[in-house]
């Protein structure tokens, strides 16, 4: 797995000076197994902090600026997922001009050890991240996504066909063909990595093995790529102007972004929206800016309606969740307009965002 990682990496192509004012340092403190990256873009301090908030908020469950080591609940596997994570290298990969690509690699423990290599892609100009889909014309993503699947269903036909002409066929074989011939293809935008290149964009899908059959799996993950001229009639023009270097920016979607603002007009606080669903299902973070401890929001989105649930702790004598407070708001622009109502007072309290 080693060895393809650091294939990834190289084919990409790595550079320190593509963007000038643009460095990465190692979040402190670093050590052996917390090997973190720290953006400083001095040409833009407002995008410099979305990106580091949304790498650190998204992948370490730390808010920037709070008490205690950032490495601590990954760590101790005390985040939300409970796995124990560990951070070995970053790197900066070549991309154009108005993108930041970065590569995470690490393991997880959870049941197992899990080597992993993560992307991740920021807009430069606005520091938002990056979500696959936005790339795409809406009537174009089915497509895409099929040109991907197309070339993974390839790649695992191609091997089968590989193993099955082998003579006198050994059982380690037998198993490779089995686990080939159920291996799940049709994947989604939402769900493989991607990253951008220099003049390619690159998906990477998931390979074919679960942790107990890896050892069999000599194709691992599956690495599909497309020059940016050979989806030009695909991308959006948020991707057109993107890509091109152009300044222009266009709205994107809700996903992965973060937005200020305040409860009751009097209690400022951050949100980072997270993954918004097919069917509409929603989830975010937020803290109160003054004692940064992230507080989870889950619920739905409807048109411009936003309704969710926070809540307080889990009550083993009730068996559920017991809630703290309900959010209903709309999305207006670029705010959210609404209220926060506390679920043991009924009391409701103005809330209003603003994307940052």
């Amino acid at each position: 797995m080693r060895s393809k990682i650091l294939f990834f990496l190289l084919i990409s192509g790595l550079s320190f000076s593509q963007q000038k004012s643009l460095k990465i340092t190692d979040l402190k403190p670093k050590t052996e197994d917390s090997v973190f990256p720290v953006v400083s873009y001095s040409e833009n301090p407002r995008v410099e902090n979305k990106i580091n908030t949304f790498l650190q908020v998204d992948q370490l469950e730390y808010i920037p600026g709070a008490e205690g080591n950032p490495f601590n609940l990954v760590s101790a596997g005390k985040t939300s997922y409970s796995n124990y994570v560990y951070f070995y290298s970053w790197e900066k990969l070549e991309t154009p001009k108005n993108i930041l690509s970065i590569a995470l690699y690490g393991e997880a423990s959870g049941a197992y050890p899990e080597s992993f290599l993560i992307w991740k892609n920021f807009d430069l100009r606005t520091g938002n991240f990056i979500n696959a889909k936005d790339l795409f014309q809406v009537n174009s993503i089915k497509t895409v996504e099929n040109l991907i699947q197309k070339q993974v269903k390839k790649e695992v036909d191609d091997f089968l066909s590989q193993l099955k002409s082998e003579k006198n066929l050994s059982e380690e074989v037998l198993d490779q063909i089995a686990m080939y011939e159920e291996c799940f293809t049709a994947f989604t935008l939402e769900d493989i990595g991607y990253y951008f290149g220099k003049d390619k964009i690159r998906f990477i899908a998931g390979r074919c093995s679960n942790h107990a059959m890896r050892a069999l799996d000599e194709l691992d993950s599956h690495v599909v790529e497309f020059p940016y001229k050979e989806l030009d009639k695909y991308w959006s023009p948020y991707a057109k102007n993107l890509l091109s270097g152009s300044e222009q920016t266009d709205k994107t979607s809700l996903s992965n972004k973060l937005y200020k603002g305040k409860i009751d007009g009097k209690y400022p606080i951050t949100v980072l929206i997270k993954k918004i669903y097919d069917d509409g299902g929603f989830s975010a973070v937020y803290w109160y800016d003054k004692n940064k401890k992230l507080i989870e929001w889950n619920g739905k989105i409807q048109g411009n309606h936003i309704s969710l649930v926070e809540s307080d702790y889990y009550s083993e004598e009730a068996r559920q969740w017991m809630l703290r407070g309900l959010i209903e708001a709309d999305l207006k622009g670029n705010k959210i307009i609404g209220t926060w109502q506390d679920h043991k007072t009924k009391k409701y309290l103005n809330l209003e965002l603003e994307e940052l």
